[in-house]
């Protein structure tokens, strides 16, 4: 049932990516830069770090990137991240994009359908008992590289993916106070979910403290 599931899931997600890839850059016409813009999409690296833990424990469980990806606190952080994009988009940018056809119902699926797909199978499949703490503070990496990259790249070529995180537009101290103001949000919900974690591991133990 869990392989099964996680194949579904996980190909959803990388379908979904390759056909919007395709969509936007291919047809496009601009291969390099629209190559380069579309991998600067948090929602586009998250949906693919998650086809990857969906489908790499399934097709490849013994290899290292395997194990790695079916740790709970690993599954737990991604299960953080694919939720900040869902909330991200639906509180701030859904109404920002003129895009229609495909290309807006594959949006649709990356910012909709992958999420909760993902978070189902943290909450029926990943064991939580042993979930520590400080995943909720390790998991600000992945978050710190990609504002780092966006930083880095938007200085350079003055494109920048989200309007929120525009230099360019907002000034560094605006740009700089939204990041912060999304690694505490990060940190809160990880936090939360290994919360949860926890309990739901206790609940099913019989333990309730």
């Amino acid at each position: 049932m869990k392989s099964v599931y996680r194949t579904i899931a996980g190909g959803i997600g990388l379908v979904s990516v390759a056909i919007q890839y395709w969509l936007v850059v291919v047809d496009g016409g601009a291969i390099v830069s629209g190559t380069v813009h579309f991998f600067s999409f948090f929602t586009i690296l998250t949906n693919l770090l998650v086809a990857a833990a969906l489908l790499q424990p399934v097709f490849a469980p013994s290899t290292r990137w395997g194990l790695f990806l079916d740790r709970p606190s690993v599954r737990t952080a991604i299960a953080g991240y694919i939720i900040v994009v869902g909330v991200v988009f639906y509180t701030l940018l859904r109404n920002t994009s003129h895009i229609e056809g495909w290309e807006l119902f594959f949006d649709h699926v990356l910012h909709y359908v992958t999420p909760p797909l993902f978070v189902l199978d943290w909450l029926v499949f990943v064991p939580k008992s042993a979930i520590p703490w400080r995943t909720g503070a390790a998991c600000l990496g992945y978050p710190a590289i990609y504002a780092a990259w966006t930083l880095g790249h938007g200085a350079v070529s003055g494109w920048y993916p989200y309007a929120f995180l525009d230099v360019a537009e907002l000034g560094y101290p605006q740009a700089l106070l939204n990041m912060a103001g999304l690694v505490v949000a990060f940190l809160v919900l990880e936090l939360l979910l290994v919360a949860i974690g926890r309990l739901l591991a206790r609940v099913r133990s019989g333990r309730w403290i």
